[in-house]
């Protein structure tokens, strides 16, 4: 009789994990996720029962516990945590004695990747500064207009970026921001120096000034980003968004004996708050590049014994098109995370560099939502289904493809998109998911926002992303939607391109939008333009335009000139037909130009010249 019921018993058990195999393969994988993701809340939530509340609170406590351990690894230079900690004390003590800095001001940060950029950034922290990170890339207007639309009373600019400020340095002074350089020297009466005043001053954490408290739903951060208003926006960044970074790198599968190297800007939430941040949680090592470099990337991860590197899918791109080097498959790299991995270069990338653990995420700069690919299923962003929900909402609903607003049924309520289908990803606005908005203009924080989705009063904040959910409950994203794309890792304001191309002389309309390139992430540049009466194209003079306007990556590579555009009855500019054609002079009636970078003009784009770029052969 016993053995009846163990063999019975045994044949049940074995029944339900082939059921489970069959129907539910990856049952476990996301049971264990789900599991460690509890087990860094807990953790989460006693660090902060002891005192440690936000990412500065974490720093200073793991400044405190591996004083001397290396915190940044930057070309020959080694900083500890403790070196850090002391020297962000000094750029506090400067800014709050020789300075105006004090607790709830906004100070703005203009610098590239160094190490002084994250001192800087932790000092104006001990203040009670909140904190913009501008790109280094905008330029003259689109950067007064950040500096202005965050409110910033204070400029730290990198001494490398100081001639980024020429046409803008007597506006700021007239709007009473105060500009410091993060070096030795002045460019100008009126400027202050930051390095030379932090050797004079004590290395003392400086005084709190008010209530030391932090709400941990107020404003950390402001990081910009590109919208449909053409001029990018000041997203708020939560303590509470920036506290939830923390986990990343450990989620990933890193360890505090990790050293991660980070190639990104640090003006990115990627690169400040998941890179650096993780560091942080994790009392890591970041090896900190101050611009990548596809040649020497396998030689700075041999020398410095990088074992996780932080990606974008541009990045990893370059590296699989470069000529193979030894340092390639002899390095210590065991992990590489990140976002925008297309799968063909995501298979390459394992197959040629050795075996390297990709983790492929998705996540936003505006709210608190985002996934993680912990499997080895090549292509998704991350997971849904029932456990995953549990610990981040979300849903797809069903969108009109011209539009591309949510559909609604007669009784006013949104529609889920079903498995396998396309559908815009939204995620409810709660305590824990929080939309602080956007600087500024409140119709702009509003339009992310759709209300009454699923129940009367309900809110959703909209992603602006298109994704699939397949029967598995794998994730991929697909597009994003509105007057944006991505191109070399950047998000590109159509409206904004538009604007620069219409102070133009020769120009008298310009509809900007993004066409896909094989063999590149995103979509590149291109502008359908209507010239003025008796005005023929200048490419020089456009191109010299664009370069004292726009960062590269915004530069439309294409042109096509008609006799007029296509627009709405509400007179929209329509771009669907234009996306679809793309840049094929086959497919294009009207004449076509492309962006010769190495003559700095436009020329035409003939049948040779498409069929060089869709080859490979010139490069973009």
């Amino acid at each position: 009789m016993i053995t009846w019921v163990l063999t019975t018993a045994a044949a049940g058990l074995l029944a339900l994990v082939v059921f489970q195999i069959i129907v539910y393969p990856y049952f476990w994988d996301d049971l264990i996720y789900y599991l460690k993701l509890r087990n860094v809340g807990r953790m989460t939530r006693r660090r902060m029962k002891n005192g440690v509340i936000t990412l500065l609170d974490c720093f200073v406590d793991q400044a405190r516990k591996i004083p001397e351990k290396p915190f940044i690894i930057f070309e020959d230079q080694v900083l500890t945590y403790r070196y850090v900690d002391r020297r962000s004390n000094r750029a506090a003590q400067v800014f709050r004695t020789e300075g105006r800095a004090k607790r709830g001001d906004t100070a703005a940060l203009l610098m590239s990747n160094e190490p002084d950029f994250i001192c800087v950034w932790f000092g104006l922290c001990k203040l009670g500064c909140q904190v913009a990170f501008l790109n280094f890339n905008v330029k003259s207007k689109s950067l007064l207009h950040c500096i202005e639309s965050c409110g910033a009373k204070m400029l730290v600019v990198g001494s490398d970026l100081v001639s980024s400020l020429e046409e803008v340095l007597s506006a700021l002074r007239d709007g009473g921001v105060e500009v410091w350089v993060a070096g030795p020297s002045a460019p100008r009466r009126g400027v202050n120096t930051l390095q030379d005043k932090m050797e004079a001053v004590s290395d003392d954490p400086p005084p709190v000034e008010g209530d030391a408290q932090t709400d941990i739903t107020s404003t950390f951060l402001f990081i910009f980003t590109s919208g449909t208003t053409g001029l990018p926006k000041a997203a708020r960044i939560s303590h509470l968004k920036a506290v939830m970074c923390l986990c990343f790198l450990r989620m990933c599968g890193a360890k505090p004996s990790d050293r991660v190297f980070i190639a990104l800007p640090l003006y990115h939430m990627s690169a400040s708050l998941l890179g650096i941040g993780g560091c942080i949680e994790l009392g890591a090592t970041c090896v900190l590049k101050k611009k990548f470099s596809a040649s020497q990337f396998w030689k700075d991860c041999q020398e410095h014994r990088v074992t996780v590197l932080q990606y974008i899918g541009e990045l990893c791109r370059y590296l699989v098109n470069q000529p193979k080097v030894a340092e390639e498959t002899a390095h210590c790299v065991r992990m590489a995370v990140g976002s925008g991995l297309r799968p063909d270069v995501w298979r390459e990338f394992r197959r040629r560099f050795g075996n390297v653990q990709i983790r492929e995420s998705y996540g936003l700069t505006e709210a608190s939502l985002g996934f993680l690919n912990y499997t080895a299923e090549v292509g998704p962003i991350g997971r849904g289904g029932h456990f995953n929900k549990r610990s981040l909402a979300f849903e797809l609903l069903k969108y009109d493809p011209v539009s591309y607003e949510p559909i609604r049924t007669e009784s006013r309520r949104c529609v889920k998109a079903q498995r396998g289908e396309t559908g815009i990803l939204v995620a409810p606005v709660t305590a824990m998911n929080p939309f602080l908005g956007y600087a500024g203009d409140r119709a702009l924080s509003e339009r992310k926002l759709i209300r009454d989705v699923f129940t009367p009063g309900d809110v959703y904040f909209n992603t602006g992303d298109l994704m699939l959910q397949d029967c598995r409950d794998f994730l991929y994203f697909r597009d994003r939607i509105g007057d944006t794309f991505r191109w070399k890792g950047e998000n590109v304001a159509t409206t904004e391109v538009a604007e620069v191309l219409g102070e133009l002389d020769f120009l008298r309309e310009a509809n900007v939008y993004g066409v896909s390139v094989p063999g590149y992430e995103g979509r590149a540049g291109m502008a359908a333009v209507v010239l003025q009466p008796d005005q023929t194209l200048d490419g020089e003079k456009l191109y010299s335009h664009l370069r004292d306007n726009l960062p590269a990556y915004s530069w439309p590579w294409f042109l096509r000139v008609q006799s007029s555009l296509d627009v709405t009855e509400t007179f929209k500019q329509q771009k669907g037909r234009l996306v679809q054609e793309g840049f094929c002079p086959q497919r294009v009636p009207e004449p076509l130009y492309f962006l010769d970078a190495s003559e700095k003009t436009y020329v035409p784009l003939t049948e040779p010249v498409y069929d060089g770029i869709v080859s490979g052969e010139i490069r973009l």
